[in-house]
């Protein structure tokens, strides 16, 4: 499958920097606000952006590793949470409430039947992935599915008139997954990647450790992505991935959240480079392995709070940084229109 993303031109790069330049205000002086403001104007292609409609989605699957021991809590804790997400009850919901965002919650392969749900996108491929310390976690058509369906799903917000879209995921196990699908696109070594994800105590940690080095004698490190992708990810990742690229098509804002999505976006990138240009990256996950993504894909997060919940948090709580970009360059005065004298 191809992707129609275009790389941001340099049309209005010289209009938007001197409106960012004529406000009453010192050059530079709003710092990375000014970069962020010039960046959804690009994006949108105009020199008064707005934000509209703005949610988050957060994919949610199973993984079949989890029941290997990789993580510190039992599988079924996926669809628990899925459950709070539901009943308004997690973090990403006091969060999505606080900045009037959207959220929706999409089952992409949870192992748990919810039934049809307020709230629920049912885009389940199947009921988690296969062990990839024993067998590949996808088969090659359901990576395409997965991807296909997330791809809908943001053509679809952005019909609805959605412009701006933050990630978020839910899936035990999934920070071993994403830790494996890290080596594979950037090749840094696999110990460096691996962190205590929900809590892993010294010896739970050495156990992940072990258990991914054995699924990486396995599986190795593919050359294409979208085979890393299928060795080792979650239908979670694999439809964040898919989203990721279809609302680039759409010249939708992007908002990145932690580790996992971060490792849904190497993909993604890989995939496509021109996605980078449409992301904005909320904050600094202090699991292991962020900086070695960021750095992979140099960039700069907004925030560094020490983070590492996922759930699309770190996006929600970046939001009003992205509307103040947006406000500031459409409502702050100029000097001329303030009567204020510049520089001299």
């Amino acid at each position: 499958m191809s992707y129609d993303i275009a790389p941001l031109d340099t049309a209005l790069v010289d209009a938007l920097q001197a409106k960012v330049d004529g406000k009453t205000k010192p050059l530079g002086a709003l710092g990375r606000l000014e970069l962020l403001a010039m960046q959804i104007g690009r994006i949108q292609q105009t020199l008064t952006p707005s934000l509209t409609q703005p949610h988050v989605l957060v994919f949610a699957g199973d993984h079949g590793a989890a029941k290997a021991g990789v993580s510190a809590y039992p599988q079924d804790v996926t669809w628990q949470m899925v459950e709070n997400f539901l009943a308004g009850g997690a973090a990403i919901n006091v969060f999505a409430r606080q900045m009037r965002l959207g959220l929706r919650i999409v089952d992409a392969g949870v192992a748990h039947d919810f039934g049809p749900r307020e709230g629920l996108i049912n885009g389940k491929i199947a009921a988690g992935t296969a062990n990839y310390i024993e067998q590949p976690a996808m088969t090659p058509a359901q990576c395409d599915k997965a991807i296909r369906t997330g791809r809908k799903l943001a053509h679809s917000l952005a019909e609805r008139g959605c412009n701006a879209v933050g990630f978020g995921e839910m899936g035990i196990g999934n920070t071993a997954s994403a830790s494996l699908i890290t080596h594979g696109i950037t090749g840094v070594p696999l110990p460096q990647l691996v962190g205590r994800g929900t809590g892993l105590d010294d010896a739970g940690l050495d156990r992940k450790q072990a258990l991914l080095g054995t699924a990486l004698a396995r599986g190795g490190r593919p050359s294409d992505p979208l085979d890393v992708l299928a060795e080792y990810g979650g239908f979670e990742i694999a439809m964040m991935v898919g989203a990721m690229l279809g609302a680039a098509e759409k010249r939708m804002v992007l908002v990145i959240d932690g580790f996992i999505v971060t490792a849904a976006l190497l993909v993604a990138h890989a995939m496509s480079p021109a996605v980078l240009d449409y992301c904005v990256f909320a904050h600094r996950s202090e699991e292991a392995g962020h900086r070695a993504q960021l750095a992979h894909l140099d960039a700069a997060p907004l925030y560094d709070l020490g983070l590492r919940l996922g759930e699309g948090t770190g996006a929600a709580l970046a939001w009003p940084l992205l509307q103040a970009a947006v406000n500031f360059l459409n409502e702050m005065a100029s000097f001329e229109s303030a009567g204020v004298s510049g520089k001299e």
